[in-house]
């Protein structure tokens, strides 16, 4: 499997703001931020499957526009994976004719353009050889993270999440794990409003990584802009065994 960042900041602002969204192989969305909308028409009509994390904006934004702009021309519909909260709040406050019509119910509820599939936290849909499967994470909302599995190889994505055992745990039996792509929205001068917001600061951020077992290349992603570059100081000075680095838009991770 191969995982193309198409955007993984935590917010807007220039060419290399976009927010959270990952392409596997050419037709697996892991969120859908606004780095969707870099893709091409072509591009955009082989997606079949997006896993959403949670159901803030970030992470859904291009969902609508996406469904919207390929529905007609796919013949088949693009299936929406998320946690049960997660597709309520989808229908209630997206789909729902006010806000975005409901691609569910068009041209009909028997041949929809858009398809919801709840996903439980250890539950896993398989591609041929490889699996996606819900694992915990802590947020405002209802929240999951996904391990990514190839075969031959693993990557961990933890959405947006607060310092969480569980997490840290089901990372920890991930024996495979080649790649962990990791949030830190906030700098430690802003530690309480990541512990308001279920967000990660690098102190929070490595008190997790001193508790992992396993040896993956730590990726960070989420940062706010404006205090990115104080975020990724601020790991830098941090001694321990895994040594987190910065990911970056079009960056592409094998796995």
């Amino acid at each position: 499997m191969k995982l193309k960042v198409l955007g993984c900041s935590g917010g807007i602002g220039g060419a290399q703001a976009r927010t959270t969204s990952f392409l596997v192989d050419d037709d697996i969305l892991i969120d859908c931020g606004t780095g969707v909308g870099d893709l091409e028409y072509e591009q955009l009509k082989r997606i079949d499957h997006i896993f959403i994390t949670h159901a803030h904006l970030d992470h859904i934004a291009s969902i609508p526009l996406l469904i919207d702009s390929v529905g007609e021309a796919r013949g088949v519909p693009v299936t929406v994976y998320g946690s049960a909260e997660t597709i309520r709040i989808l229908r209630s406050h997206i789909f729902n004719w006010l806000i975005w019509p409901d691609f569910s119910a068009i041209p009909d509820r028997h041949r929809p353009f858009l398809r919801f599939q709840v996903i439980k936290v250890g539950e896993s849909v398989r591609f041929g050889a490889g699996t996606v499967t819900a694992l915990p994470a802590h947020h405002t909302v209802p929240a999951v993270s996904y391990c990514l599995d190839s075969g031959k190889g693993q990557l961990l994505y933890s959405g947006d999440t607060a310092y969480c055992p569980e997490l840290i745990a089901a990372i920890n039996h991930t024996e495979r794990l080649r790649h962990l792509i990791i949030e830190t929205a906030f700098p430690n001068e802003q530690q309480g409003l990541a512990l308001a917001s279920r967000h990660l600061c690098p102190s929070l951020l490595t008190a997790m990584l001193d508790e992992l077992t396993v040896s993956p290349q730590v990726h960070i992603s989420h940062l706010k802009p404006g205090v990115d570059d104080r975020i990724m100081e601020q790991l830098g000075t941090y001694a321990g065994r895994l040594q987190p680095q910065r990911l970056m838009q079009g960056q592409v991770l094998d796995f």
